[in-house]
């Protein structure tokens, strides 16, 4: 399997350095793109096809439960990892009924992002080694990872 790509969706430039510098340090993954504003972003990702998307909720021209509907409606689709600030149970249920396979809140979860997108590379190398058949980008997602409420 090749590298995992991954898009970043982020209104703040820091976060996405930041997040670009993450990933360097992780092996088998490439980022692919990276988008400041709303539109930009379901642009970008439409032209990259990434594995994973990275996104905010809250950017400029939309928002992130928005860009997550339209994303969702790729064939195959990536999996999503929301990425906010925003983390109460209104948005992260909002995020979950849209199709986030992981939501975190930045300030205090930063460090299960590597672990997700290693968890996300690993179900789709297990797709890839069933044959390849499997474009679904349906990898196993584990729900205490994604911090989800029940």
């Amino acid at each position: 399997m090749d590298k995992l790509k991954v898009f970043i969706s982020d209104d703040s430039a820091t976060i996405r350095k930041r997040l670009v510098t993450m990933a360097f340090d992780l092996p088998e993954i490439a980022v692919v793109g990276q988008a400041k504003n709303a539109p930009g972003s379901l642009a970008a990702i439409r032209q990259t096809r990434p594995d994973v998307v990275i996104l905010d909720i809250r950017m400029p021209g939309g928002n992130g439960i928005e860009v997550l509907r339209e994303v969702k409606k790729l064939d195959p689709a990536p999996k999503v990892i929301v990425f906010t600030n925003y983390a109460q149970a209104q948005y992260r249920k909002k995020g979950e009924e849209a199709g986030a396979d992981f939501f975190f809140d930045k300030s205090t979860e930063f460090d299960k992002l590597p672990q997700a997108l290693e968890q996300v590379r690993q179900g789709l190398r297990a797709d890839a080694g069933a044959g390849g058949q499997s474009q679904s980008h349906d990898a196993p997602v584990d729900s205490t990872l994604a911090g989800r409420t029940s």
